[in-house]
């Protein structure tokens, strides 16, 4: 037998609405308005509607105020499964303040009586909620700022649709205090929010790995702490970036006999990566008791990272910002990885690589990088190793791609019916500016032979060049004069998005259950968001730079992420200013906050605000104007 779902009604006037859900099976109704018995019951239907509703079972309680509602119920019966409020109003001529003032108060309030799982459905005459489903639209000053007001006490907005008034049966609708004029219901929107996950701002956290076979510890960095070991990969996953892993692994494997290398690929790496820039790392020092080999190579530097810049040569901090001397030498420096290429590189140079054998190797990958909604600080690699015989690696990468292709098309046509085109461009024709971040670290790590690019539809716009791939060549002469070998490496994270119409990176990472709920069984969907209109708020931030230094925007950019809990979804430089007497330099940015999957306030984004402030005088060295 199905539990009872319990539903309170707020503000009800002459009760109609309420008596029309009464009788439903499995529903148990509490109806509710703000006047006295006897004020309600002179009113209009409003003694008919009762008495029809004590008949049924429903309870009617008289004189609520929906800023107070759990001194109305024992603790016993607080938790209700729905709750309506049907055209709040402060009335008579009340403002838009006065009435987003009771909305907070009402929201506030129905956090302490609503089930965990519960919904607040708010119905608003057309223009009021302040949101784009309103048609027209008034502008937001004007409006009630509904979902703003929802986040400051928890609630995203999950769905919005039209309050059909002629549709539900005996209904009628009073105007405020159930006067004789009513409201306007025509273009009238019902807006249905649930409880968001609370914002989290995690501690900082060690990592224990296994590396030159002794196990070691690190601390992680603290943009990085909730994306460490998510096992998004793993065997029992249902997240739709395994699910195109597996699916791009089928059709290879039809082309291809296939080998797996995925169990012991270290996070860090030590060896020097030339032609990266060193603020797109994830630099991680190891104490000198849990270096491997530490007194072995206590007497030379043969394992050195050297560095010329202040910014990157520092010792960590508790935030993972390094700090030594310029020009200094760092014998015990890591870094977390930022690719799967060089393990790959390892395997060919071991001489252990059958030829015409396509050997995939993936998982998570870091990369500081600027802030933007395709561009991701950690996303899982697919990296793919095939060695041919010289002159066979153009029908290689030919076959490699038509896989890739029919794959991704596949998925693409089963998800949303949309054929994407995918294409192979070669690096001549990009100009560096057309890269994203993807493509353009991966230019950083060595020469690359061609772009592997997709096409997709949104609402009915084309859009145009998401590199998601990227294919290389390279020769080992030490293992074999007659072997090219091809690589081939993948972003999933953005293969993820794109075929599932996912528009933020953050999304994937999420900790709402709504998320995984929409891939069943690792089944490919397209999605739908469940937190709609997500509220912004635009803070502006100046300062001086320090005389004589090159100001680092990806630092800048990283500890916006940390401060904020990837809450800022956009940073513009929008003014610079030099001062002729001095040099001195200024530089204004302005920071977009706004989270994809949780409640958000303005009072918490004053609060990272602050913070930011604090830490990029910090880290950054900057004199705030």
């Amino acid at each position: 037998m199905e539990p009872v779902r319990r539903v309170l009604l707020l503000g009800e006037g002459n009760f109609s609405f309420a008596a029309s859900l009464c009788g439903s099976a499995g529903t148990h109704v509490v109806a509710t308005c703000y006047e006295s018995e006897e004020e309600a019951s002179g009113r209009g239907r409003a003694a008919e509607s009762i008495r029809r509703l004590r008949e049924k079972g429903a309870e009617v309680v008289f004189s609520v105020d929906c800023a107070k509602l759990k001194d109305y119920f024992l603790p016993e019966k607080r938790e209700f499964d729905r709750i309506y409020f049907n055209f709040p109003h402060c009335g008579r001529k009340a403002g838009v303040v006065k009435n987003r003032e009771l909305l907070a108060r009402f929201f506030h309030s129905s956090a302490e009586v609503l089930s965990e799982e519960g919904e607040v459905h708010v119905a608003l005459c057309n223009g009021q909620g302040g949101t784009p489903a309103d048609q027209p639209r008034r502008e937001w000053h004007n409006s009630w700022q509904i979902v703003a007001v929802a986040a400051g006490a928890g609630f995203i907005l999950s769905n919005v649709h039209p309050f059909k008034a002629d549709t539900i049966q005996g209904y009628k609708c009073t105007g405020y205090r159930s006067q004789d004029k009513s409201f306007c219901v025509e273009g009238a929107l019902n807006h249905i929010f649930t409880r968001s996950t609370p914002l989290r701002f995690f501690k900082p956290m060690s990592y224990e790995i296994e590396l030159e076979s002794q196990k070691v510890s690190f601390q992680v960095p603290q943009v990085l702490v909730d994306k460490i070991n998510r096992g998004f990969l793993e065997p029992n996953s249902n997240h739709p970036v395994r699910t195109v892993k597996e699916k791009l692994t089928a059709e290879l494997s039809q082309a291809f006999p296939l080998q797996n290398i995925d169990s012991s690929l270290s996070l860090l790496h030590q060896v020097h990566l030339n032609g990266v820039c060193p603020s797109n790392i994830f630099w991680i020092i190891l104490s000198s008791e849990e270096i491997p080999g530490t007194e072995e190579k206590s007497k030379g530097l043969t394992n050195a990272v050297s560095f010329s810049r202040v910014d990157f040569c520092r010792d960590t901090d508790e935030n993972g910002w390094v700090n030594v001397q310029e020009g200094c030498h760092v014998s015990k420096q890591y870094y977390l990885r930022p690719s799967l290429l060089t393990y790959a590189q390892a395997i060919v140079q071991r001489g252990s690589v059958l030829p015409r054998t396509l050997y995939i190797l993936s998982g998570p990958v870091f990369r500081k990088c600027l802030i933007a909604p395709y561009t991701m600080p950690v996303f899982h690699e697919m990296f793919l190793v095939c060695a041919v015989n010289r002159g066979a690696e153009n029908s290689c990468i030919q076959i490699l791609v038509n896989s890739i292709k029919t794959s991704i098309q596949s998925l693409c046509q089963t998800v949303s019916g949309f054929k994407p085109n995918i294409s192979l461009q070669e690096t001549m024709g990009f100009e560096t500016t057309e890269l994203n971040d993807f493509a353009a670290f991966e230019s950083q790590l060595g020469k690359i032979r061609s772009f592997i690019c997709m096409d997709i539809d949104t609402s009915g716009f084309r859009e145009k060049g998401h590199c998601a791939g990227v294919i290389r060549t390279a020769q080992y002469e030490l293992v074999s004069s007659e072997l090219v070998v091809v690589f081939a490496s993948l972003n999933l994270d953005l293969l993820a998005m794109l075929i599932c119409g996912i528009s933020d990176w953050r999304m994937l990472w999420t900790s709402d259950a709504r998320f995984l709920r929409q891939f069943p069984r690792g089944e490919l969907r397209l999605f739908k968001s469940f937190s709609l209109y997500p509220p912004s708020y635009v803070h502006d931030v100046s300062f001086w730079v320090p005389d004589g230094e090159q100001f680092d925007e990806v630092a800048f950019h990283t500890i916006a992420r940390w401060v904020s809990g990837e809450t800022v979804v956009s940073i513009q430089l929008i003014d610079t200013f030099q001062q002729s007497e001095t040099g001195r330099k200024s530089l204004c940015y302005r920071l977009v906050f706004q989270s994809c999957d949780k409640a958000l306030s303005w009072q918490e984004v004053a609060e990272m605000q602050l913070h930011f402030r604090k830490e990029i005088n910090h880290h950054l060295r900057v004199t705030l104007r």
